[in-house]
Formats: structure tokens, C-alpha cells, sequence
């Protein structure tokens, strides 16, 4: 595939390039919520705010100086000033994470990214109607929990399986495996040739919620952004893998990256 990158005028600053609010992290998870946000940094999102408890903004905070922290739930009152809303990494399934992920999807009228246990908790809550403009980024168990079927089912037919939940859901969806496959809310299907077992790492679908997020937050169509997110993650496995081999790659390595993935694809 040949991808294009939202553009960049020279004359820009940081808000012409968007801004991500990620609700994301827990207590035992706050590198979900580090992968996600930096990544969308990275990709070239203007802002990234994160939303998440203390003790996932300390960690995140002794690892970069380049996320906006917020506290945990003031966002709800001030939702309309982000550009873009992923939520889910790392955010476990407790009672705070349920409140956030019926807020957003109340609220949001911004594209929004769902994942993780996002996904987990939108398949407890009986079909409620999300956003406008939403990408679920299900992996196989996850798409099972949010089609009430067996990850056999999923993964006997992954494009039919994808159709199912952008049907349902309305939205645009990335079934991730082997061979990702997106599908738009008008049931075009794009599958992914890229990618390697370096993927199969913790942490690797966080990478790609950010770099999706982020592409959003420049303004790129949502199943654009689909589409070039998971192709670019993809060349991230196999490029990363050129010097530290399939079995060495971790999640963080994705990220730092995707500047070589670009520079090649220039």
C-alpha cells in the first residue's frame, strides 16, 4: 500500500496538528498508558493529554517530559476542547474505568478510538450507541466478547467477522492478526500485508491505538487512519526486527521506529 500522510504546512503550530485525550492506564498497567500516548506523539499529533490515575501519571512522568497529564476525570467537563479520544489501554475493567467509557461515549463528537478493555466493557453494555466516527481495534477474544460468539467464529472468516461488528456498531473496525483487516462503516475492507511475530508482544496493540489516534488528531479520514495505522505498525515489526531479531522486539522499540519507517517511506 502506498500511504499517504496527513500533510504539514510549514506554517502550523502544535494545535494545527491535534489533540489527543488518552484515557488510559491503572495501577498494574501503566505502560499501556505510556506506549499509547507516546506513539501518538510520535506519529505527529500536535498535544497528547493524559487522563489517568496518579499512580500512572508518576510512572509515565519518570519516563518522558512529553505528555500533558490531566486529572483523572476533570476531562468530562471540558471533552469538546480535544480533537481526538482514544481510551481503553491498560484501563482494567473496575467501576472508575466503566464510568469513563459510558462518558466518552456520551459525550464524545470527536473520532474516538476504542481498545483493550475499552472493548472489554462496550461488550457488557448490550449495543449502546457510540460516537460518530469511532474505530474499535478488536483482536480475536475481543471481537467474540463483542459479537457473543467464539474466538473459532472470528477467526474461521475475519473479514466476514469485521463486517459483523462495523455493522453492528456502526463504526470503522481493525480485527488485528496475522493479516490485520480493516473495514469502514460502509463495509470496505482493506487487509494488511505487513507486519511480523515481533508483533506478538505486550504492549504492541497500545502502539498502534497511539499511532491511529494520532493520525486521526491530523486529520485523516477514520478508516484512513485505520488503514495507515496498521500498515505503519506493521513495518515497524519488520524493520525493528532488521537489528534486534522477531524474538527481541518490544513495544517501546515499535515507536522509536516509526521515524525509519517514514524516511523509508517517503
Amino acid at each position: 500500500m502506498d500511504f499517504k500522510l496527513p500533510l504539514r504546512s510549514e506554517n502550523s503550530h502544535k494545535g494545527t496538528f491535534g489533540k489527543v485525550l488518552n484515557i488510559a492506564g491503572s495501577k498494574y498497567m501503566p505502560g499501556a498508558a505510556y506506549l499509547s500516548s507516546v506513539a501518538a506523539l510520535k506519529i505527529g499529533a500536535g498535544y497528547c493529554f493524559l487522563a489517568a490515575e496518579d499512580s500512572v501519571i508518576n510512572a509515565v512522568a519518570a519516563q518522558t517530559q512529553n505528555i500533558v497529564f490531566t486529572p483523572e476525570f476533570s476531562w468530562v467537563d471540558n471533552i469538546e476542547d480535544y480533537d481526538v479520544i482514544s481510551i481503553g489501554c491498560g484501563l482494567s475493567i473496575s467501576g472508575d474505568a466503566k464510568w469513563k467509557l459510558k462518558k466518552v461515549l456520551k459525550h464524545s463528537k470527536v473520532p474516538t478510538v476504542i481498545d483493550a478493555d475499552g472493548l472489554n466493557i462496550l461488550a457488557e453494555l448490550r449495543l449502546p450507541e457510540i460516537p460518530t466516527n469511532t474505530i474499535l481495534t478488536p483482536h480475536p477474544a475481543e471481537a467474540a466478547r463483542l459479537l457473543r460468539t467464539t474466538v473459532d467464529d472470528i477467526t474461521r472468516d475475519l473479514e466476514k467477522s469485521a463486517k459483523s461488528i462495523s455493522e453492528i456498531y456502526n463504526c470503522v473496525t481493525v480485527l488485528k492478526s496475522h493479516n490485520t483487516v480493516v473495514c469502514s462503516k460502509d463495509f470496505e475492507i482493506y487487509t494488511n500485508n505487513t507486519g511480523n511475530s515481533a508483533l506478538a508482544k505486550a504492549g504492541s496493540g497500545d502502539v498502534l491505538t497511539g499511532i491511529i489516534a494520532g493520525l486521526l488528531a491530523q486529520k485523516a479520514a477514520p478508516f484512513d487512519a485505520a488503514k495507515i495505522g496498521v500498515y505503519i505498525h506493521g513495518l515497524c515489526g519488520e524493520i525493528a526486527s532488521e537489528t534486534k531479531t522477531e524474538y527481541c522486539v518490544m513495544a517501546s522499540d515499535l515507536i522509536e521506529t516509526i521515524p525509519e519507517v517514514l524516511i523509508r517511506n517517503s
